[in-house]
């Protein structure tokens, strides 16, 4: 995959597909063939301030740290975004999401891993 804007985090995606951070610009969700499915920016008229951590939960939402913002967004795939974080992180940097509905941000800025619950449906 070729003409990213600084290509940061990558993680994979549902059905084979992944997801790309790029520096100071936009979150890129790709398909399995490698095609742009689309630009989370464009697909919800969202602004990124520095897209660093990218992770894709068990729904297929797609989860966002912004270190400039100091934020972790949640964008599902029908629907709006979702601030899940907007206070207590310096530089959040890598996200993920476990099987028990918690979302893992590591804080660049307080040298730690800062644990969230964010999901409380049951499968």
């Amino acid at each position: 995959v070729s003409n990213l804007q600084g290509p940061r985090y990558v993680s994979p995606a549902p059905k084979g597909g992944f997801v790309v951070s790029e520096e100071c610009g936009d979150v890129k969700v790709f398909t399995s063939s490698r095609k742009l499915l689309c630009s989370l920016g464009s697909k919800y008229g969202h602004r990124f301030g520095n897209p660093a951590g990218v992770c894709v939960d068990a729904d297929g939402s797609v989860l966002v740290a912004d270190e400039q913002r100091r934020t972790v967004h949640l964008f599902p795939e029908h629907g709006a975004p979702v601030c899940l974080v907007s206070t207590g992180l310096r530089r959040p940097a890598g996200v993920a999401c476990s099987s028990s509905g918690h979302l893992l941000v590591a804080d660049a800025g307080e040298n730690c891993v800062k644990v969230f619950k964010y999901c409380v449906r049951p499968r």
